[in-house]
């Protein structure tokens, strides 16, 4: 008997049909002699339809915490949708919320991280026989304030569920039936891979590829959870994820990902002095701001300009920050550019195999693309370049580095290929 996390997405029960598709390939496993713990996220857009709801509501910023509250109601439903569903095809099952699931996490509203698991509630009831239903997404402080972990979070709650209870294989389930070399709806004849590293699946995840979050990579690798990813629509055969990956041969990049949620800033005339940059990137990150490529170019006049990439989604946050210190660091000007995109090669291979990036620049070059920024680090490489050159620019790359298939690649329900 073995003892299996299966995650559900929004997708994945977007309607009551679906939702019982859901509850079928859980009752599967379930009468395979299995132990089953279950979560799952919002339906379909609930989350989204929420957010405009309370932009209906509140004409300013709304209270973080308030929005907390809110938004937790969209996995609620769902876990409870779905244990009707797994009870009336005669399994037993019970759902919880995150809190009564053991699910803590620190005292930050919108992006809370887990900080604990007390799964106590959740063994002695998937011992007893019962299918266990976890609202993702959610979690309560240790003064019982309700939280959330962020978009992306139920894959969180998953991979740390299935570390603190021990569980023999975390299933995650999406709209696609594994890990592909890029974006299937970008690039048809995109690459499944049959098994990937948990080192090179967190740079994808953190360079924008959205079937796994960052930190539910970070979870499995720390605490080595058997991570699979498959469709939620068919039988067909995941991708793993794992701390050895085997290396096609002739693959030197294994993945390429994209990040539209990009911003550059433009710090310009700053005077040379030491701890300039330390005010500005310490001001930034006590508001939570992450930075990602910073660019600084020489010093003129005793003066230097210099660029960083945020997320789009904290721009305006940024530049009232960058404002905010405006007297104390003395610079001319702050600018910033939206229509960006980050684009992301990435694979173990790239360490010890020579001429990668002229490869990539090269291809980028020849579509009469221009480059804004670059970062590196020994499994991946990215550029920063104008968001209307992306599909083309992926494409490109994907072809010139050998991932392109003579199959198309599957994504969505049954029947639906794009």
């Amino acid at each position: 008997m073995a003892l299996i996390v299966m995650k559900f997405g929004g997708s994945s029960v977007g309607d009551a049909e679906r939702m019982k598709r859901v509850a079928r390939r859980i009752v599967e496993r379930k009468q395979e002699g299995n132990q089953i713990v279950v979560v799952v996220s919002a339906m379909g857009d609930t989350t989204d339809d929420l957010i405009d709801l309370s932009k209906q509501i509140c004409e300013g910023t709304p209270s973080a915490r308030e929005m907390d509250m809110l938004l937790t109601t969209g996995e609620q439903v769902s876990v409870a949708l779905l244990s009707m569903a797994v009870q009336s095809l005669g399994e037993p099952a019970v759902s919880y919320t995150g809190w009564q699931a053991g699910m803590y996490t620190e005292a930050v509203h919108g992006k809370a991280r887990i900080t604990d698991i007390q799964p106590d509630r959740v063994l002695k009831s998937a011992q007893a026989g019962s299918v266990v239903i976890v609202a993702g997404f959610q979690g309560m402080t240790t003064e019982g304030e309700i939280t959330t972990l962020g978009r992306g979070g139920s894959d969180t709650t998953a991979v740390a569920l299935a570390a603190a209870i021990k569980a023999d294989l975390c299933e995650i389930y999406t709209d696609v039936d594994g890990v592909y070399s890029t974006d299937p709806r970008v690039v048809k004849v995109a690459r499944k891979l049959k098994e990937i590293s948990y080192d090179e699946m967190l740079e994808l995840a953190n360079l924008g590829a959205a079937v796994l979050h960052p930190r539910a990579v970070e979870y499995a690798k720390n605490y080595n959870v058997a991570l699979v990813v498959r469709s939620s629509f068919t039988q067909n055969e995941g991708t793993q994820v794992k701390e050895e990956a085997v290396m096609e041969q002739g693959i030197v990049v294994r993945g390429i990902a994209y990040d539209k949620n990009v911003a550059r800033i433009s710090i310009l005339g700053v005077p040379e002095k030491p701890g300039q940059l330390a005010k500005v990137f310490t001001a930034l990150a006590k508001e939570q701001i992450d930075v990602d490529i910073i660019v600084q170019s020489g010093v003129i006049a005793g003066a230097a300009d210099f660029s960083f990439t945020t997320a789009l989604t904290d721009l305006d946050k940024a530049l009232a920050v960058i404002e905010s210190i405006r007297s104390d660091i003395g610079f001319r000007e702050a600018t910033h550019e939206t229509d960006l995109v980050k684009v992301s090669i990435v694979g173990a291979g790239m360490v010890s195999t020579p001429g990668v990036a002229a490869k990539m620049f090269e291809t980028i070059s020849e579509l009469g693309v221009t480059i804004s920024l670059v970062s590196t680090s020994e499994i991946k490489m990215s550029c920063v370049i104008k968001q209307a050159h992306l599909a083309e620019v992926v494409r490109a790359l994907h072809t010139a580095f050998g991932l392109d298939t003579t199959e198309q690649a599957y994504v969505g329900g049954p029947q639906e290929r794009r």
